[in-house]
């Protein structure tokens, strides 16, 4: 069967010879609705040559009123179809949260949410693809009387546009489709199948923004050299491992694959989300360093790999122009430089739009309208995604360190409410977005087209990724060990290795090109390794921390601190030491634990937390100290960049030895204690 490209949903498609025929065949895939439209219009016209002028427009003008008719009565069967795909996957959520609650309760801890929604979307999936046999969707071929010439061939124009009658009708062309049959898809199934633009614009920025968000920051800076080398060197190291190996497994298949294609699939897999992970930690109290070390290593691993893709996309740009057969140092060159740039001009942007909120949020009284100050964080928030979109930037690394930025600085400046609102809204979209992009994974294992499967290619993946993650994670252990004075033990080393699961991004960049067929086994042996990871590796979590002989249960240090004081919860800590509690009578032993932590500490997380301390913090937030105590040498510019709230303290507490503020806003029942804390 001659390879096709695929026209947008319920159109027409392209099909195109390898040998380049002078013949550009029109196919049709989703048409079954509309197709006899173009048989009325068709029809009147070959009637028309053997009747007078008045009488083809009468017949031209019945048979448009016919078609206007029909396409409403289509319209509205469509929008029939779009609402009940939409009802699909809310009743799928609804029933995996309801599953997980029963599960929680009858203390059931060998299967995660995200593991009930991957299995019921498998189960949702095999259900429209082995039923609805009523709403097969047929296909139409039109064969142009005209040549094209090779270049339109090999690059389809983005709109066809069929004039018929003095009417165009316009086809866009939504990508490439593989081997499959018309009569093998159903209306409901295309519909279950969404554009992989939806992921990167609507489902994503969520989840990275609130990774950011809610990260709890004190052992993230605290280990942010380790946890930079097992996200930055780390990646490239299981990248590389991957791609070797999965190249000599490639050469045992029939289909094509070159070294940079497995390079790109690499990059893919390697990007972790061990959500399920880090989730049976918060709820067990994992030891903060090991939590810290496996959320740090995804959430930059994520950044990283994405980025890495987008590089390899660069070369294999680069390279076309020259010859796609040879290494081009050129090009190579160019795709490092683009790699770095594109990475930390992605952070810049990401933190340029934290600190714009920061300081608006400060310097101006908008927390007095809390609706207004809310929508302008969440506004310029996802900004932050789509500037460095435009700029030719990632906007997954932007907009997750415009998350970190806002939880470190902007959260001081908000008003009570904002803070409750702000935290529990995007905790919210992470979870039901999590939760429905892995419900979707299940459910395009079956209603997906351009899956193409390989049991050796698939297989052989993975057991490489193990291979692969082995390479990352131990002998870089070995090596930060050397300088760190908190080492990293070897049980912590295991659990590392076993949390690297995959997930949203990964299949988010899998599904991104399926044009090819290598590309295709690319998108179905990530969808099988992220069921795998989640299901049985996201539930054997707890019994391998009790193996491993983890240490569980361990609070944070502020809530150690302050125990007497304050009853611990979850996510109260922050990387002052929390946002509350501390009495007068706790200060010296305060100071005394800041001063051990200090000199725990890696020399770039003194570095940072000083200047945090000196400069960063009194600047951008209404926290005390202000750059009046901490930068004296500024004199007049330093009053100027301090707000009255700043230095009288009404807005804002300075705890005994802590820089930690709150909004001194009355506090009704509504507004619980724990409602401040937030992981800063």
């Amino acid at each position: 069967m001659l390879p096709t490209l695929q026209l947008s949903r319920k159109l027409p498609m392209l099909q195109l010879s390898r040998k380049l025929p002078p013949l550009l065949q029109l196919s049709s895939f989703g048409m079954s609705k509309r197709l006899w439209l173009f048989g009325i219009l068709l029809s009147v016209l070959s009637r028309a040559s053997a009747m007078d002028s008045d009488e083809v427009l009468q017949e031209v003008g019945s048979g448009l009123e016919e078609v206007n008719v029909k396409t409403d009565e289509y319209k509205e069967k469509i929008h029939m179809v779009d609402s009940l795909d939409l009802l699909v996957y809310l009743i799928l959520l609804t029933v995996a949260i309801i599953t997980t609650w029963a599960f929680k309760r009858k203390r059931f801890k060998f299967i995660h949410e995200s593991g009930v929604s991957v299995i019921l979307g498998l189960v949702v999936g095999a259900i429209l693809r082995f039923t609805g046999a009523n709403n097969r969707i047929s296909s139409w071929d039109v064969n142009p009387i005209k040549e094209v010439n090779k270049t339109q061939v090999i690059s389809p124009p983005d709109v066809l546009r069929m004039n018929i009658s003095g009417h165009v009708f316009t086809y866009a062309i939504s990508g490439p489709q593989g081997q499959i049959q018309a009569e093998e898809i159903t209306d409901i199934q295309e519909k279950a199948t969404f554009d992989a633009e939806i992921f990167f614009y609507m489902i994503l920025p969520p989840i990275i923004f609130n990774a950011g968000y809610s990260m709890r920051k004190k052992h993230f800076f605290s280990n942010i050299g380790s946890i930079l080398t097992f996200a930055l060197l780390g990646t490239v190291i299981s990248t590389l491992v991957i791609a070797s190996l999965m190249w000599l497994v490639a050469q045992t298949i029939s289909t094509n694959m070159k070294f940079l294609d497995t390079l790109y699939f690499g990059s893919i897999i390697s990007a972790t989300d061990p959500v399920t992970t880090l989730a049976i930690f918060s709820d067990l109290n994992v030891d903060p360093t090991l939590n810290g070390l496996v959320l740090g290593e995804s959430l930059l691993n994520d950044a990283v790999a994405i980025v890495l893709c987008g590089a390899l996309e660069d070369y294999a740009r680069f390279q076309l122009k020259e010859d796609p057969d040879s290494f081009q140092a050129q090009a190579f060159l160019k795709t490092i430089l683009n790699f770095f740039s594109i990475f930390f001009g992605s952070v810049g942007l990401g933190s340029l739009l934290g600190v714009i909120t920061a300081l608006l949020t400060k310097f101006t009284y908008v927390r007095d309208y809390p609706v207004l100050e809310t929508s302008l964080f969440f506004l310029l928030s996802y900004s932050s995604y789509l500037l460095a979109e435009v700029c030719s930037m990632s906007g997954i690394v932007s907009v997750l360190f415009c998350g970190i930025l806002q939880a470190h600085y902007t959260f001081h400046n908000l008003s009570l409410e904002s803070k409750m609102r702000t935290r529990q809204f995007f905790e919210l979209l992470n979870f039901l977005m999590e939760n429905f992009i892995f419900s979707y994974i299940g459910v395009s294992m079956f209603t997906f087209s351009r899956h193409k499967f390989n049991f050796v290619f698939i297989t052989s993946a993975v057991l490489v990724i193990g291979i692969a993650r082995a390479f990352n994670i131990y002998p870089l252990s070995f090596l930060l060990n050397l300088g760190r004075k908190k080492k990293i033990p070897l049980n912590f080393q295991h659990m590392m290795w076993f949390s690297g699961l995959r997930g949203a991004l990964a299949f988010a960049l899998a599904i991104k090109n399926t044009v090819s067929e290598a590309r295709q086994i690319f998108l179905t042996t990530t969808s099988l390794i992220a069921i795998l990871t989640v299901i049985f590796c996201g539930g054997l979590t707890t019994p391998l921390l009790g193996q491993l002989e983890i240490p569980i249960g361990v609070l944070p240090d502020d809530q150690r601190r302050q125990g007497s004081v304050r009853q611990p919860r979850d996510g109260d800590e922050g990387e002052e030491g929390g946002e509350g509690g501390g009495d007068a009578d706790d200060t010296e032993s305060v100071e005394s634990h800041i001063n051990l932590n200090e000199g725990g500490r890696s020399y770039l997380a003194r570095s940072w937390r000083s200047a945090d301390r000196t400069f960063i913090k009194p600047l951008l937030t209404n926290c005390q100290p202000t750059l009046m105590e901490t930068m004296v040498c500024l004199g007049p510019v330093s009053r100027w960049l301090t707000t009255e709230e700043q230095m009288t303290g009404n807005f804002i507490h300075r705890d005994e030895g802590e820089n930690v503020c709150y909004s001194r806003e009355p506090t009704p029942a509504a507004a619980p204690e724990h409602s401040l804390a937030h992981g800063d």
